[in-house]
């Protein structure tokens, strides 16, 4: 059974920095894809920023510059360095995971998800 468990969400004023923790279990190796998503309030989910099963990445073009997605494969554990945090980032940040996915940004491609863990940012 996979799980998915975030943390390290919080409150920040605007140009703060954060850092989200997924810790993933379930998976016998760490050859999987996984990614980080967000929703805010009457807004769909979106992709932020994933990792694939080789280790290429790829971000939203809203975040490129300011976040940063790591995995650390002894931990099982995703990590998402958010700096320079801007008042629209705010929203519920999910991890997600999955064997195979051919767009890694696309929230219908993962079948597994936490719970999420929120961030909120104050101009």
């Amino acid at each position: 059974q996979v799980q998915l468990v975030e943390s390290g969400g919080g409150s920040v004023q605007a140009g703060g920095s954060l850092r989200l923790s997924c810790a993933v279990s379930g998976y016998t190796d760490s050859k999987y894809c996984v990614g980080w998503f967000r929703q805010a309030p009457g807004k769909e989910r979106e992709g932020v920023a994933a990792i694939n099963r080789d280790g290429s990445t790829r971000y939203a073009d809203s975040v490129k510059g300011r976040f940063t997605i790591s995995k650390d494969n002894a931990k099982n554990t995703l990590y998402l360095q958010m700096n320079s945090l801007k008042p629209e980032d705010t929203a519920r940040y999910y991890c997600a995971a999955d064997i195979w996915v051919d767009a890694l940004l696309d929230r219908y491609e993962y079948n597994y998800w936490g719970q999420g863990t929120q961030v909120t940012v104050s101009s």
